[in-house]
């Protein structure tokens, strides 16, 4: 039966619901003759009789009618296939998947749901994850795209700039250094530093950024999110570089202060990343170029 074709099953269904091959052969437009053929054909795959002469003419067996179910059920998915792609032509209708890194989830929300007022029968999947994850996800291209502080270099990717992306160190408003002004990165090196884990956006441009003044920061604690290290630090633990698009709830609130470092903030950017070899649907297109143009505004003030 691997071989059996739409052809033959629209003879068989066409027959068993008109009882007569003629009456098939004007639905399907189609000679008499290529309707009994297919339905030959059709029977020596199944092996088995599938129609059999009644009084009011032809009439499916028992292994006609299982036949039979088999037409519509594949006509059905047919049928709902040509309307999915018949969606997915246009905007609405489509499905969206992005991967976002952690420290974007404080804007994205907004973004996303600005973009689905406008498109409320698009389905938009979002996975939030540490750079690894993400990239991983491109890698396999678990996503139509992704958003990130910056693009992979091991990938074939197209990437475009969507704003600003500006780093800070920060500090219990108690510390001593929140009201300093100008504060060197060599007074740094005696508080402890809270600490994103290895492989982080955060981690690797602070990484840099000592390495480049050639400054080395005492090993301190690391932590596995953004949340937990502003807890960590207002509590009084230590001090942390970070996303400042992270914290613009609490330094607005008075719990975390920005420290004046010498050389910051660093500013790095937001970018759109996705795989070269990727063509994105009319759906994931208009997100992106949605994100293009509007990214901005959705992006915390500090």
């Amino acid at each position: 039966m691997k071989n059996l074709t739409f052809k033959q099953l629209r003879a068989l269904k066409s027959v068993a619901l008109t009882g007569s091959v003629t009456a098939a052969s004007e639905e399907l437009a189609v000679t008499p003759p290529a309707v009994t053929l297919q339905i030959q054909q059709l029977e020596e795959q199944v092996g088995l009789p599938l129609l059999e002469r009644g009084r009011n003419g032809f009439r499916l067996t028992e292994p006609g009618k299982v036949i039979f179910e088999l037409a519509k059920q594949l006509e059905e998915q047919l049928r709902q296939a040509e309307e999915s792609i018949y969606n997915l032509r246009g905007v609405e209708g489509g499905r969206i998947r992005i991967g976002v890194i952690s420290t974007a989830k404080y804007f994205m929300p907004k973004a996303i749901a600005a973009f689905l007022r406008d498109h409320l029968e698009i389905q938009l999947d979002l996975k939030v994850g540490n750079r690894q994850e993400i990239v991983s996800g491109l890698r396999s291209a678990s996503f139509d795209f992704a958003i990130m502080g910056r693009p992979p270099e091991d990938l074939a990717v197209i990437s475009e700039v969507i704003g600003d992306h500006p780093h800070v160190f920060i500090s219990s408003p108690l510390h001593s250094l929140s009201s300093i002004k100008n504060i060197t990165l060599e007074k740094l090196t005696n508080e402890t530093p809270l600490l994103r884990e290895q492989g982080s956006g955060t981690r690797m441009l602070l990484h840099r950024f000592l390495t480049e003044q050639k400054i080395e920061w005492r090993k301190g604690m690391e932590m596995g999110s953004n949340e937990s290290i502003k807890q960590g630090v207002m509590a009084g633990l230590g001090i942390s570089f970070i996303s400042a698009h992270t914290i613009a709830a609490e330094v607005e609130e008075g719990r975390l202060a920005v420290l004046d470092v010498a050389g910051t903030p660093l500013i790095r950017h937001w970018y759109l990343v996705r795989l070269q070899e990727k063509k994105l649907l009319p759906a994931s297109l208009a997100f992106w170029e949605f994100l293009e143009k509007s990214c901005r505004d959705f992006l915390p003030k500090l």
